[in-house]
């Protein structure tokens, strides 16, 4: 483990593994120089060890991977893929918590309810009634990556009235929502802009000035992907010049730090990434992180293994 991960993840691979922590030692780069060897699994979490393959490649004996959270764009999955390493993430157990914060931040940021919170604690009240706001009525949702967790928001968002788009790589064949192969296209389609598309390479600054501009000034943009996916510049530049209305933002391109011009800007929504931060999910996510491994150790095979590292592989001794 080389970055520190929670606890019962830590209580639950020392139970079933021998479990190195690689932030303990004094010297980072001998432990990792003389546990290599040994080193057939590897728990991480998206903390400061980028888990490229220039890493992963001083564990020679390295067969899996397991990955705490549903995003795993903090792992070269392709170098992986390549050398028959299985790489394991934590889907659907965080699907709900994660559209439960979608909704939220959409209610936030049309309604603006933290802003009338601090109205109300400022005194502001006493002098007059916070004024009114837009409405989520006669709104369209158009959503960029209709996945599990994109289909729970969907299935939400119909029971506030929204009508539903969605952009992806290809049509969904069981899914009666309209489709858009553009993105572009589909914000100036819709209301909301909802991303919930995986990060990484393929997705960097897929919102960018153009589909901001196409989404209008009476736009929302919600964020509870990966801040890679969004033109942060862009988006600020849009936010500033009112080209949008409003954004509700639960991720960040450098978190945990934010951009101060977002920070000041009063008409915005701001989370710290806390789209699956519930005891209940939390604990969910870890005990997977903990179950792929152990699976996979006891030769059952991985349980969540991502598409990019199919099991079974055959460089793994365990099938």
């Amino acid at each position: 483990m080389p970055d520190p991960l929670p606890a019962m993840i830590v209580k639950g691979l020392e139970q079933g593994s021998k479990l190195h922590k690689l932030w303990e030692a004094s010297d980072r780069d001998k432990a990792l120089k003389d546990l290599a060897p040994r080193i057939r699994g590897l728990a991480t979490g998206g903390g400061l060890t980028r888990m490229d393959g220039t890493f992963l490649s001083r564990l020679p004996k390295l067969e899996i991977v397991s990955s705490y959270g549903v995003g795993y764009d903090n792992v070269d999955v392709k170098w992986a893929g390549e050398r028959g390493i299985i790489v394991t993430n934590t889907p659907d157990v965080l699907n709900e918590e994660v559209a439960d914060t979608a909704i939220g931040l959409i209610l936030c940021a049309v309604r603006q309810f933290p802003q009338a919170d601090r109205y109300l604690r400022d005194g502001k009240w006493l002098q007059k009634p916070f004024p009114l706001t837009a409405t989520l009525r006669g709104r369209t949702l158009g959503i960029v990556g209709l996945g599990r967790i994109g289909k729970a928001i969907a299935k939400r968002a119909e029971t506030f009235g929204l009508k539903i788009a969605y952009h992806g790589r290809n049509r969904q064949a069981d899914v009666d929502y309209k489709y858009f192969a553009s993105l572009v296209e589909m914000a100036r389609a819709v209301d909301i802009l909802l991303v919930i598309t995986p990060g990484g390479a393929e997705t960097k600054h897929l919102v960018n000035a153009q589909v901001l501009e196409a989404l209008g000034p009476e736009g929302v943009l919600i964020n509870v992907a990966r801040g890679s996916v969004v033109d942060e510049a862009a988006l600020i530049e849009a936010l500033r010049a009112r080209k949008i209305m409003t954004a509700g933002l639960d991720v960040f391109a450098n978190e945990p730090r934010v951009p101060q011009e977002l920070i000041e800007m009063e008409h915005v929504v701001l989370f710290p990434h806390v789209g699956s931060a519930s005891v209940h999910t939390r604990n969910a996510m870890g005990q997977l992180v903990v179950d792929n491994l152990l699976s996979y150790a006891a030769g059952r095979g991985p349980l969540t293994p991502v598409a990019e590292t199919p099991w079974p592989r055959e460089k793994s001794g365990a099938h």
